[in-house]
């Protein structure tokens, strides 16, 4: 449904590196830096497997509530994920298990970014 999305962040070195570790396990990575004479001087990131599919920017924080879940292929990446969001600055929002009243086979793991985003890592395979 969706081919892209990005946010602001407060602080954008902060953010990536947070991005930059907690996304790691899954196959997620840096694939484009904008250049900042085609973002008026923004610092913008876009990560993805194949192509830049989740966007990051250093401007215009977004405000409210967000929620992003990212797709991971084996439940051991969601505890992977899970690990590496803590280390990386992320703070605990529910840790890795089953969630059966969502799906029966939906595992998944919840951090709050350094700007309070609930990250998600999921993962629907069966054990």
């Amino acid at each position: 449904m969706f081919d892209h999305m990005g946010l602001g962040t407060a602080d954008f070195q902060r953010s990536t590196a947070f991005y930059d570790a907690a996304l790691a396990p899954l196959g997620i990575r840096q694939l484009y830096v904008a250049p900042k004479e085609f973002t008026g001087g923004v610092d913008v990131v876009g990560y993805g497997k194949e192509r830049p599919m989740f966007w990051v920017a250093g401007q215009d924080p977004t405000s409210g509530k967000l929620h992003i879940a990212f797709a991971a292929e084996v439940r051991a990446q969601v505890d992977a994920f899970y690990e590496a969001a803590l280390k990386s600055g992320g703070k605990d929002n529910g840790p890795p298990g089953l969630r059966p009243h969502y799906d029966k086979d939906y595992y998944g793991a919840f951090v709050l970014d350094p700007d309070g985003f609930n990250v998600e890592a999921v993962c629907r395979t069966p054990k």
